[in-house]
């Protein structure tokens, strides 16, 4: 992809997964939540398997994004290197250590597979 040409929103998401699998990321899940929230399109989760892993990933992800031009809305978490979340607008992704990931399950939140019609 040339620098600085405009994304589509599955464009973003497949090329995160490319640089997610650059650097080894585990379990990388991509949930299309356009019907559940306003906030973003795809929310992509990926397990690093410590806390160095997670913020190589991170820091990885950050640099490749400059040189391909993406914007970057936001990144929190990068100090703990627990669970870092990283805002492309279009796309919001986690990274997490496996133990985060197990706890939160994200994937059963947001995923519409997991959702239950009639919850009483």
């Amino acid at each position: 992809m040339a620098k600085g040409r405009s994304l589509t929103t599955q464009t973003l998401s497949v090329t995160l997964v490319e640089l997610l699998e650059e650097i080894k990321a585990l379990n990388i899940k991509v949930l299309d939540v356009r019907k559940l929230t306003d906030m973003t399109d795809y929310m992509l989760v990926a397990t690093g398997t410590s806390s160095r892993h997670v913020s190589s990933i991170v820091e990885h992800l950050l640099r490749e994004s400059k040189k391909l031009g993406m914007p970057i809305l936001g990144v929190e978490g990068q100090n703990s290197a627990e669970w870092v979340l990283v805002d492309y607008g279009d796309a919001v992704l986690h990274v997490m250590q496996g133990k985060t990931r197990d706890f939160y399950q994200l994937e059963r939140l947001w995923d519409p597979v997991h959702q239950t019609e009639n919850v009483m």
